[in-house]
């Protein structure tokens, strides 16, 4: 439930519903909306039921969340999350980029990319240490090795750094190297994975799964948020179906569709979306028009030899050519924006 305070009514005026709350054994969750106080219950359904809350003289009405994500629900949190990776922002209205290969190899190719990300705008160095791949036999990337070199490189070239976490075992190791922390497709609802990366307190970035549908999706996110982590970050990153002339059906759809249902900024992955490399360019573009906050690619200085996943990956020609387009469309939209903006609800 939550409960939408009246207008001018300051936090200091709370106190006796905030109490009655704390006394009912509730957690409560205040939020801030443009020109109001919201409060977001949790705890047992009944109790929340049976207390009146609404009778108190500073709320002006109660509405009841049906869905099993709360907190990570816009009912609960209508106004849009920023997250802040050490000073940049994903969800404020700008798009932001992250760049790099699937795989840390070495160091001079990772230097060589970071300086390739930086120049196409890039904000965050993209990068695998730890592969979880299909077959047992393909590279499995070179561990703690690899963050020790992706986090020079990208400190050298002024990014931040996003890579994935397989399993509980290598939370610690990769907090000291990361800015985010990203969940992989093939741990969307690895339950205990989520409820750890959750209490470190580090930006997630959460894949859809493979097969996930948006609502187990979001149902995912809220184990995080249920850990008191708000810094979530959607990622789209295509479904399996029957079509096999690309890797993955890439659900633009789902863009706006998170956008309508979380708080929560969402961002785009046209590589695994499409699995060929010429169709990222056209398929980043309409990232953005579907409303993204960001995208993450794929990119190295040499695809042909890549480790893994190099069919997908962008050169630096191509690449570039790709980051002026869809700075073109990022324009765009921001003047279709300012034309659609609509009031706030409350």
């Amino acid at each position: 439930m939550i409960l939408i305070i009246k207008k001018g009514i300051q936090e200091s005026e709370l106190s006796p519903i905030l109490s009655r709350i704390k006394e009912e054994g509730l957690g409560v969750q205040i939020n801030r909306g443009k020109d109001r106080l919201v409060l977001g219950l949790l705890g047992d359904p009944k109790i929340i039921q049976n207390v009146p809350f609404q009778a108190y003289s500073v709320v002006e009405r109660a509405v009841a969340i049906s869905n099993t994500y709360k907190l990570t629900s816009r009912e609960f949190h209508p106004q849009d999350t920023v997250v802040d990776v050490e000073g940049v922002k994903i969800g404020d209205g700008s798009f932001v980029t992250m760049a790099g290969p699937c795989s840390v190899e070495g160091e001079e190719q990772i230097m060589e990319t970071a300086r390739m990300a930086k120049a196409g705008g890039a904000k965050i160095l993209r990068g695998g240490a730890y592969k979880p791949r299909t077959s047992p036999y393909a590279f499995q990337g070179l561990g703690e090795e690899g963050l020790k070199i992706m986090r020079k490189a990208a400190d050298a070239h002024g990014l931040k750094v996003i890579t994935e976490v397989m399993d509980e075992a290598h939370i610690d190791v990769v907090c000291q190297y990361a800015d985010i922390i990203q969940i992989g497709a093939r741990n969307m609802q690895n339950f205990r994975l989520l409820e750890a990366v959750g209490k470190t307190g580090k930006p997630i970035g959460l894949k859809r799964g493979i097969s996930g549908t948006i609502q187990e999706w979001l149902n995912a996110a809220e184990y995080i948020a249920v850990q008191g982590n708000s810094n979530i970050i959607f990622i789209e990153r295509g479904i399996r179906t029957y079509e096999t002339a690309t890797r993955n059906t890439f659900d633009l759809s789902a863009v706006p569709l998170i956008k309508k249902l979380s708080h929560f900024p969402i961002i785009v992955d046209p590589s695994h979306g499409t699995g060929v490399w010429d169709l990222v360019g056209p398929m980043a573009r309409s990232g953005v028009a579907s409303g993204a906050d960001g995208m993450i690619v794929e990119i190295h200085p040499d695809p042909l030899h890549a480790w893994s996943d190099g069919e997908q990956s962008l050169n630096e020609k191509n690449y570039l050519k790709m980051m002026s387009e869809v700075e073109i469309m990022v324009e765009a939209m921001k003047k279709i924006n300012e034309l659609t903006k609509e009031p706030s609800l409350i």
